[in-house]
C-alpha cells in the first residue's frame, strides 16, 4: 500500500490558472515532471524561478556558497504579520547577528535540560488520548495540542493549560487556517508601501498572537531582572549577548523570534509527528515494533538513543511528507546551473517534497520503507537528497530538539495505544505546513 500523495496538475496550464492552483495547495499545483527532473523552469511576467533537484546544485546554494542565495522575500510576503523580522525571514548580517544568539539555548548539554519538561508534555498527550479510547479522533488536532505542549513547556516553563499559552494556541489555529502559503506580493513586483490584502483573520489572529507573546516576554524580561527566571530557553536567549555587538534581543525582537519558535516548533513537530503516527497506524507491523522497543522507555534523555526504529521510522515521516514543503532562495549575481543562464534576482526552489521523492535518487520513493536507512541507497540519499530541516549555515537550529522530541512523542504514544485508520485516506495538502486537506482520522485503542 502506498501513502497518500496530491494528485499533479497537468504539464501545461496558464498563468493564472497556476497562480489559482499554487493559492489553493502548492503541492497538486506541480506537474508530475518534477519527481525526475535535475532541474525546471518556470517563467513568469515578473520574474524566473528554477526549482533544483539535482544535488550538486542544492550543496551550492545551501552549504558552499549561502550567502550568495539568501532567502527570497517574495515567500515571506506571506509570514510578516505574525513573524516580524525573526530569524526565519531575514538575511545578511541581521540574520547572522540572531543566529549568534540564539543557537547556544540549542546547543551541547541544552537537548538534555529540555528533556524533563518534553516528558512531561508526552505524559499530558497520553493522559488526553486516555479520554477517547475506543474512539474516532482527528489526530492532527491532537499532536498540534501535544507540540504546542512542548513549546510552552521548554520556551516559558508553562504547560498548555496555562491562561496564556492555550490562548495562543487557539489565535494560532485561526492564523494556521487563514493565512495562505503564499501572498499576493509573492507573484506581483509590489512597492513595499502596497497593500498586501492579508485576510482578515491573518491581520487580527496575528495581531492577537503578538501581543500575547509581548506579555509573556515582558514579564520574562522582569523575572531575569529580580532574579527569580526559571533556567528555560526563553531566559537562555534573552540573557544571552551578541559575542560582536554585546547586545542581547531587546522585546520587539524577542517577540519576533518567539512567534518563529512557535511556528517552527510547534506546527512543523505537529504535523511530522501526525503524519508518523498515520504511517504507523497503515502499516501496523510497524507500530508493533515501536510499541515493543518503547517498553523499557523511562523518563532519561540517555533512553532516547536506544529508540533506534522509532527514529527510522520518524526519519521515513519526514521523508515522504516534510512539514515545510519548499524553500526559496534568490540569486545575487548571474549564475550558469546545468548549463542554463540564470538572470541576478531569479528565485531558485528547493523542495523537500520533490526531492525527498527524487525517481532518479531514491529506491521506492513514494513507498514507506525505514529500514531504508540502513541500505547504501539510503546512507548516500541522507547525505545528498535529505533536507527536511534544510542545510548548511540555515539548517533549523532547532533540528536535533525537534528529533528528540517526535521519537519520544512517537514511542510514548504507541507504547499506550494501538491505532488504526478510519475512513478515506488523507491527502496531503500545504498550508503553512503539509498537512491532511481534511484532517487525518484514527481510531484508539488501549495497547493491551
Amino acid at each position: 500500500m502506498i501513502p497518500p500523495k496530491p494528485t499533479p496538475r497537468p504539464d501545461k496550464v496558464s498563468l493564472r490558472q497556476y497562480v489559482k492552483l499554487f493559492r489553493h495547495d502548492l503541492l497538486s499545483a506541480q506537474p508530475q515532471r518534477l519527481y525526475r527532473a535535475w532541474m525546471a523552469e518556470f517563467r513568469t511576467p515578473f520574474f524566473r524561478s528554477y526549482m533544483i533537484n539535482q544535488p550538486s546544485l542544492i550543496q551550492t546554494v545551501l552549504k558552499e556558497r549561502p550567502d550568495d542565495f539568501p532567502k527570497s522575500q517574495k515567500v515571506s510576503e506571506g509570514l510578516k504579520p505574525l513573524l516580524g523580522e525573526s530569524v526565519f525571514l531575514t538575511n545578511g548580517e541581521t540574520w547572522k547577528r540572531q543566529r549568534r544568539i540564539i543557537d547556544p539555548a540549542f546547543e551541547g548539554g541544552r537537548l538534555r535540560d529540555t528533556f524533563p519538561a518534553m516528558w512531561a508534555a508526552a505524559e499530558s498527550a497520553v493522559a488526553r488520548l486516555e479520554r477517547n479510547i475506543g474512539q474516532d479522533i482527528e489526530i492532527e488536532e491532537e499532536t498540534s495540542h501535544a507540540a504546542a505542549d512542548v513549546i510552552f513547556r521548554t520556551l516559558f516553563s508553562i504547560p498548555i493549560e496555562h491562561e496564556i499559552a492555550g490562548r495562543v494556541f487557539s489565535e494560532f489555529r485561526t492564523y494556521q487556517r487563514s493565512a495562505p502559503i503564499v501572498n499576493l506580493g509573492a507573484f506581483l513586483p509590489l512597492p513595499r508601501w502596497f497593500p498586501r490584502f492579508f485576510h482578515k483573520d491573518t491581520k487580527s489572529t496575528a495581531t492577537s498572537i503578538r501581543a500575547l507573546i509581548t506579555g509573556l516576554t515582558e514579564e520574562r524580561m522582569a523575572a531575569i531582572e529580580a532574579g527569580t527566571a526559571p533556567d528555560d530557553l526563553a531566559t537562555k536567549i534573552m540573557t544571552t549577548v551578541d559575542p560582536e555587538t554585546g547586545k542581547p534581543f531587546d522585546t520587539n525582537e524577542m517577540v519576533d523570534q518567539v512567534a518563529i519558535f512557535f511556528l517552527a516548533g510547534h506546527e512543523t513537530s505537529a504535523s511530522a509527528l501526525a503524519w508518523a503516527l498515520y504511517l504507523c497506524a497503515l502499516f501496523p507491523e510497524w507500530q508493533e515494533k515501536i510499541a515493543q522497543e518503547a517498553q523499557g522507555l523511562e523518563a532519561d534523555f540517555a533512553a532516547i538513543s536506544r529508540l533506534k526504529i522509532s527514529r527510522d521510522v520518524f526519519r521515513e515521516a519526514l521523508r515522504l511528507y516534510p512539514p515545510v514543503p519548499m524553500m526559496v532562495r534568490e540569486t545575487t549575481c548571474p549564475e550558469e546551473f546545468r548549463n542554463r543562464e540564470i538572470r541576478q534576482g531569479s528565485q531558485i526552489v528547493i523542495s523537500p517534497w520533490h526531492l525527498h521523492r527524487q525517481e532518479r535518487l531514491w529506491d521506492n520513493p513514494d513507498g514507506f520503507d525505514p529500514t531504508r536507512w540502513q541500505t547504501e541507497n539510503g546512507k548516500q540519499c541522507a547525505r545528498e537528497a535529505y533536507v527536511p530541516f534544510s542545510a548548511g549555515a540555515r539548517v533549523c537550529t532547532g533540528a536535533g530538539f525537534a528529533m528528540v522530541e517526535g521519537v519520544l512523542m512517537l514511542s510514548m504514544i504507541l507504547k499506550h495505544f494501538k491505532l488504526t485508520p478510519v475512513g478515506d485516506p488523507p491527502v496531503p495538502i500545504a498550508h503553512l505546513t503539509v498537512r491532511s486537506r481534511d484532517g487525518i482520522n484514527l481510531r484508539i485503542e488501549r495497547r493491551i
